[in-house]
């Protein structure tokens, strides 16, 4: 952290609530904000935009509406319910933590930062996230939005994945919050919102901002140097082939043993060295009879990978693979987008 002239946080609660409680967004999860359904939120809510998440919510909540429901699942049906989210390790820990609460907790959530710390996949800014708008106690959630705002707010040039400057977040805010209870949980969600409404990466609508007045970003027009994001790391390349194996019992399914989207279902994959042929993949499987029928080129991007994909569909009396009728896969069988892709050759 460098040093900074302190800017007095003390002075956003008031604007900052008065302006959230006139122009707060209906959502679903801000309904009954029990912490079940808090926590599923914000889990949810990890790199993935808030209208992309409603339908998804609300079918998991119709599906799975208890800790003890999600603990007892079968994780199949979870992954399916998680389909099309990606970052599919969220799911699990959800039903690991789901089992940890009705084991050791009776189904209960624990109230305190710490214990709700503990609980799998959920690091400070989810327990915060609990802990003050399901809890209404006086502890800050700093996500992405709350770093802008923060940084712009006092202009403070601390790259926001500085652990140090997390803390300092936590801290300062955690001591500006209003007194337990309701608007502990306002303060928190005005935070989110001034970032995702108002406060945005590009192009921030300042002149309608109920902390105009105060930011120093804003005074000195200095708002596109702030937050300082890290240093952009660069995207290993893949080329990757995806097999859409048809046999007279349907299409090939497998599990992954290793590397991204490890445990997860897919169509039959390879990496492809330089000069490597998907028909010599297929051969290394032991099918050498077989018909080509279509190929599709695509590309997916992981957060630190982008996998160059040949989908390949190719029919064959027989493989190496369990194969599943297609309105199956399609209802019952989660596959991660990535191969999910692989169908649309089909059209």
């Amino acid at each position: 952290m460098q040093n900074l002239d302190l800017f007095d946080f003390q002075r956003i609660p008031a604007p900052l609530l008065s302006w959230y409680r006139a122009n707060k967004r209906t959502l679903p999860w801000r309904e009954n904000p029990t912490p079940y359904r808090v926590w599923v939120s914000e889990i949810m809510l990890q790199q993935t935009r808030v209208e992309a998440v409603k339908e998804y919510y609300a079918r998991f909540m119709r599906e799975l509406p208890t800790v003890e429901a999600l603990a007892a699942c079968e994780e199949e049906k979870l992954l399916k319910l998680w389909e099309g989210l990606g970052y599919y390790s969220r799911a699990r820990n959800l039903q690991k933590a789901a089992k940890l609460l009705v084991s050791v907790y009776g189904g209960e959530f624990p109230s305190d930062i710490e214990s709700l710390k503990s609980l799998p996949g959920v690091g400070s800014y989810t327990a915060g996230a609990i802990a003050s708008i399901a809890f209404g106690k006086r502890v800050a959630a700093v996500d992405g939005n709350v770093f802008r705002v923060a940084a712009r707010l006092e202009e403070n040039p601390t790259p926001i994945d500085k652990p140090a400057y997390r803390k300092y977040l936590e801290e300062t805010l955690s001591a500006v919050y209003p007194e337990e209870g309701k608007a502990c949980a306002e303060f928190t969600q005005s935070l989110f919102e001034l970032g995702a409404l108002v406060c945005k990466p590009q192009s921030p609508d300042c002149k309608n901002c109920p902390l105009n007045s105060l930011c120093r970003a804003n005074q000195k027009g200095t708002r596109a140097l702030f937050p300082v994001m890290p240093e952009k790391r660069g995207k290993r390349q893949e080329r990757v082939g995806v097999f859409l194996i048809e046999t007279p019992s349907g299409f090939c399914i497998r599990r992954r043993e290793e590397g991204v989207l490890k445990g997860m279902n897919e169509f039959p994959s390879a990496l492809l060295s330089e000069g490597e042929t998907p028909e010599k993949i297929l051969n290394e499987w032991g099918m050498s009879a077989f018909t080509e029928v279509k190929r599709k080129k695509y590309v997916h991007i992981f957060t630190h990978i982008r996998w160059d994909i040949e989908c390949v569909w190719v029919r064959a009396e027989d493989a190496p693979f369990d194969a599943y009728a297609l309105d199956e896969i399609e209802e019952s069988i989660s596959l991660p987008t990535a191969f999910k892709q692989c169908l649309g050759i089909l059209k």
